[in-house]
């Protein structure tokens, strides 16, 4: 007896059993033949049963104990006759996508046991894809991206899919007339498996030739078809958005071009009509209809329910009077925000302030003509208070690294900004992937609210190691940058996993060496000094070699020698005034420099001898507000005024700094020695950027900066140190005399300064950056820019107009292994100094930094 045809599922909801009907379980001979159906398969309706057993029929690949599995019914389990467990176990057959039809017969009924007969017929499965009419290699991509692997089951949906997607494919190009053909024929190697035979006709692209429009009047034809982003005419030059015609963009420019006229207060227009119509030329053209109504003004603005702000504070956000043309697209940025972090909005206000239940609604209450009356209505509520704050996926930092930056503690007032301003903290860490995702859990009752961030960890570790041959020697070098270090944990064996890591310090350690010098810097910060304030401590010491080099017979002298030691301590302190992303670095640094015979280039002096000492001081005032991620900020900014100075060593001693003449070489060094002992100076740097966002992924980087050398005495004159060098890539190399680096592509390194460096230096730059992914990964972004700067030797000399000027395109890669790398292809539209050729095009390499 037949229980069940599940063609579709939902008959085994209502399947029946008949006592008496007999005919399927005689044609499957299920029974024997000398005995009634009726003395075997009587039962009664929703009885309880045993079941005995099962067994399979149909069956050509997979195994009966397969479809046992499958069914998830077990021997000797109670089961009803018709019952949920046998709906269950058809259905899960059907999700197994294993089959395309099941049925269900009682194979034998004995006593409280039953007996059933699964028979089911298998999908076939796909063996080989083969496409033509289009490249091989492009085959194999259209291939892999519809998923269509060996092994897949076959079924009508999986047909109909993969020709609707390669259709598709082709007509998102603008091939309108893509026709594709699908055939599945069985392979007769092996049992009940098939072969896809695709052929794509993609035909000619097919171009929109003009964009034709009726019924617009306050809006002329070029503003409506700007209106529409996406979707072009053809225009010769045009090749920054083709002329092809894709549906889905298509429907969203319809939708740009009634919220153009909603904005100039046309709230009314519609599209009476959209049609295309085809040119002998095998082009189309779009045709619109339109209907503008007539234009729109504010009346009234009335608020209603506000207790807490006055009309007069609300509409310092709203921002809209009497007599303005009607906006609703506005009135709603205004009311709800525009969806960007710093949105400055009424419901933003409320919600900055603990009011998280509050509702702000405009609602037209008055059309009169072209006039609108609108009132903004307001329900404050009571405020919330944060109850519980947690953060997961934080799996190798410490809870109290992400604890102390977050800007929501419980018991505050919430705060939509504050938990804004909590995720760009986590993202400036640089241990997290920038997608930090907050989960607010509100509590109506009790009126508050539970939040937890959601992060994803990324590598905090770097690993420099590399070698090469230059100057007649190997060079190798070794870099470990640790920035997620935990130096409490260095004595504990069972944190190092492969070290101790967790609690936010910086540790980085490198060594360099050759046959001519050999450096060692070791560098540590923490953050937090004690941690609980955010005080930071900083301290680097180094040391290098230098050894004098003949660069005919590349020999090297030991004898000969440049020794360097350096040190350097720094403090940290974020402050609260004039606001909290206000941060002040104070550093003390020295240097020792002891020449060996060396022959050190001083000015147009050239210093065998002697030891020449750089104490400074270093103040710098910063703010940054950018983020929310380090590597690709979208808003904010960041500015930084710095001063670095030394002791005037020449107005207190007394010394007669004017050098005398006819001095023998060996007079003229003790002289430069003992002129330059104590290195003077001052330096004041400004910097800013400004991060805008354009649109989403699309952000634009704007930055200005310029610095300036000074001396205290005219006699001694400017630092043969710490100058400016301006042009190329920007990355600075170990140098000797503590030069300040500057980048501007489109030009060589340095070439841009004179070869004694620059004591004034201005730089401005446009950077339009387009992220491609922001996985934990890689993060990758593609740039343009625009860059204009120029070093100066004195204030004679300074012109801040006359600049070299570059723009160019590149691309950055940050992996959390290997930092930050990047190529820039740059175009200098003006000459390197002494030369009457433009610069050109120049290729920059970036490592280890970002301009």
């Amino acid at each position: 007896m037949k229980l069940f045809s599940a063609n579709i599922m939902l008959i085994a909801l209502f399947f029946t059993l008949s006592a008496n009907a007999q005919t399927p379980i005689d044609s499957l001979n299920l029974i024997k033949k000398d005995t009634t159906a009726s003395e075997n398969l009587s039962f009664e309706k929703g009885k309880e049963y045993i079941l005995g057993s099962i067994s399979v029929t149909g069956l050509k690949k997979f195994s009966e104990e397969t479809v046992r599995v499958f069914t998830g019914l077990r021997n000797g389990q109670p089961i009803k006759l018709p019952g949920d467990k046998l709906t269950s176990a058809i259905k899960k057959l059907y999700e197994s996508k294993q089959f395309s039809n099941v049925d269900v017969y009682l194979a034998k009924l004995d006593g409280n046991t039953v007996y059933l007969q699964f028979d089911v017929l298998e999908l076939p499965q796909l063996n080989n894809v083969r496409i033509t009419g289009i490249k091989k290699g492009k085959a194999k991509e259209l291939i892999k991206d519809a998923e269509l692997k060996k092994g897949a089951m076959v079924t009508d949906n999986l047909i109909v899919t993969s020709k609707n997607y390669f259709t598709k494919k082709y007509t998102d190009k603008g091939f309108l007339k893509t026709k594709v053909n699908l055939d599945v024929k069985k392979d007769t190697t092996d049992t009940n498996i098939v072969n896809m035979s695709v052929f794509i006709d993609k035909g000619q692209k097919i171009k929109i030739k003009d964009i034709v429009l009726k019924g617009n009047k306050a809006l002329s034809d070029k503003k409506i078809r700007k209106a529409m982003k996406n979707t072009k005419q053809k225009f010769i030059g045009r090749f920054w958005k083709g002329s092809k015609y894709i549906e889905e963009d298509y429907q969203e420019d319809l939708e740009s071009i009634l919220d153009k006229y909603s904005r100039l207060g046309y709230r009314d227009a519609r599209i009476l009509k959209d049609s295309i119509s085809w040119n002998d030329d095998n082009t189309i053209n779009i045709n619109l209809k339109l209907e503008e109504g007539k234009q729109y003004r504010f009346s009234e603005i009335l608020f209603v329910g506000n207790k807490e702000y006055t009309d007069e504070q609300l509409q310092q956000y709203l921002k809209i009077e009497k007599g303005d043309v009607y906006n609703g697209a506005v009135l709603k940025e205004r009311i709800k925000g525009d969806g960007s972090p710093t949105s400055q909005d009424i419901s933003t206000l409320y919600q900055d302030n603990g009011f998280l239940f509050s509702s702000v609604n405009a609602i037209e209450t008055k059309v009169e003509n072209d006039s609108i009356t609108v009132e903004i209505r307001i329900r404050e509520d009571e405020k919330a208070r944060i109850k519980k704050v947690s953060v997961t996926g934080n799996d190798k930092t410490n809870d109290h690294v992400l604890f102390r930056e977050l800007r929501v503690k419980p018991g505050d007032l919430f705060s939509r900004s504050a938990i804004i301003r909590s995720i760009r903290e986590i993202g400036q860490l640089g241990f997290f992937d920038a997608n930090v995702t907050p989960d607010v859990v509100p509590d109506y009752q009790n009126k508050t609210a539970d939040i937890d961030f959601t992060v994803v960890e990324k590598g905090g570790s770097q690993i420099e190691l590399q070698g090469g041959y230059g100057g007649g020697s190997f060079i190798g070098t070794l870099g470990l940058s640790f920035n997620n270090f935990s130096i409490r944990n260095i004595f504990n064996k069972e944190a190092y996993k492969p070290l101790p890591m967790g609690d936010g310090q910086t540790l980085s350690l490198r060594l360099q060496t050759s046959r001519t010098f050999s450096t060692y810097s070791f560098s540590f910060t923490e953050p937090w000094l004690g941690g609980k304030k955010p005080k930071s401590l900083s301290f680097s010491v180094y040391s290098s070699n230098q050894y004098q080099l003949n660069p005919q017979t590349f020999d090297v002298d030991r004898d000969r020698s440049l020794g360097i030691i350096g040190a350097s301590v720094g403090l940290g302190q974020r402050l609260k005034w004039p606001d909290d992303y206000f941060q002040l670095s104070q550093t003390i640094a020295y240097q020792s420099f002891k020449l060996n015979d060396y022959g050190f280039r001083v000015g147009n002096s050239i210093l065998d001898n002697g030891t020449l000492n750089n104490l400074s001081y270093n103040a710098t005032l910063s703010r940054n507000s950018a983020g929310p991620s380090l590597i690709f900020p979208t808003y904010g900014s960041e500015f930084t005024i710095g001063v670095k100075a030394t002791f005037p060593y020449s107005l207190v001693n007394g010394k007669d700094y004017s050098e005398p003449s006819g001095l023998t070489e060996a007079e003229q060094n003790d002289f430069i020695a003992d002129k330059y002992k104590w290195l003077e100076y001052y330096k004041v740097s400004a910097k800013g950027k400004w991060y805008t966002a354009l649109a989403n992924k699309l952000v634009l980087m704007t930055n200005a900066e310029m610095g300036y050398l000074g001396y205290y005495n005219s006699e001694v004159g400017l630092s043969p140190f710490e100058r400016y060098f301006v042009g190329g890539d920007g990355i600075a190399v170990f140098q000797l005399d503590g030069r300040e680096t500057v980048g501007l592509r489109g030009y060589e390194n340095n070439r841009l300064s004179s070869i004694d460096g620059g004591s004034i230096y201005n730089k401005f730059q446009l950077e339009v950056r387009y992220s491609i992914t922001d996985a934990p990964s890689a993060s990758i972004y593609t740039l343009g820019f625009l860059e204009a700067g120029n070093s100066y030797d004195n204030f004679t000399e300074y012109n801040p107009f006359e600049l070299k000027r570059s723009a160019g395109v590149g691309v950055r890669i940050f992996m959390p292994a290997f930092g930050l790398l990047g190529i820039d292809f740059a175009h200098g539209f003006d000459p390197l100094p002494g030369q009457s050729v433009k610069s050109g095009w120049q290729t920059h390499f970036i490592i280890g930094r970002q301009f």
